[in-house]
């Protein structure tokens, strides 16, 4: 009879750890996996020798950060009209991530690190858009190749630390939502083979990424009135 108590304990463990694994967030090859181990562990449903997945299958829905990603995109597209910044602003998606982009001539003067008076309400409008979404910003200068490599690194990060300066002296993003960084020449869009190209290659860039979990973050990304798809 002790058989008969001990069998159902162990059916109700099967079950137990198995419900677990199907809330788990992984993808269908580990479960799979894990599945079949369990079930060789406990001498049920098949033996622990099915291991071995012959073709992984290639899962049908987007990751959860490439579809928040999309829709910070679209929200952000969507602002960047009503704000008319389309000409001054470029929205982008790069690196896995949300990037606003900003041409060196709006914001500085040739190889100076002072925000030009003009800047001021383009950056104004770029801390509007990023302040009520619940991401962090990295600031990120950028030149062209021209000159010495260790100046236009020292040029890239100043210019990206004025920018932050400018957000946290004028309280538009929280301090501790920003960074700042330069790379110099080292990431350009272009090959700076020509003048055009080396003047698309000196920006800032505004690098959105998430603060946590996207799956909490997303319904924040809606206004009250706004409650259809992006």
């Amino acid at each position: 009879m002790w058989m008969v108590t001990f069998s159902d304990m162990v059916t109700l463990l099967l079950t137990f750890f198995v419900l677990m694994l199907s809330m788990a967030s992984m993808d269908k090859v580990k479960f799979d996996q894990a599945s079949d181990s369990l079930a060789g562990a406990f001498g049920v449903l098949g033996s622990s020798d099915k291991t071995e997945v012959s073709s992984p299958k290639v899962v049908s829905f987007s990751p959860v950060n490439d579809d928040f990603t999309a829709q910070v995109y679209r929200r952000l597209r969507t602002k960047l009209r009503e704000l008319k910044l389309n000409k001054e602003v470029k929205l982008v998606k790069d690196r896995g991530a949300v990037v606003l982009r900003v041409d060196e001539a709006i914001l500085f003067e040739s190889n100076q690190t002072r925000l030009q008076p003009e800047s001021d309400p383009i950056l104004r409008k770029v801390a509007e858009l990023v302040r009520p979404l619940p991401l962090n910003v990295k600031i990120e200068g950028h030149t062209d190749d021209r000159g010495d490599e260790l100046a236009n690194w020292d040029l890239s990060v100043a210019r990206s630390i004025a920018v932050l300066r400018f957000m946290a002296a004028n309280q538009l993003i929280p301090l501790t939502r920003m960074s700042a960084t330069g790379y110099g020449s080292q990431k350009p869009l272009f090959p700076n083979a020509s003048d055009r190209e080396r003047a698309l290659n000196r920006r800032v860039e505004f690098v959105l990424e998430s603060q946590g979990d996207p799956n909490q973050d997303l319904p924040y990304l809606l206004d009250a009135k706004e409650q259809s798809p992006f």
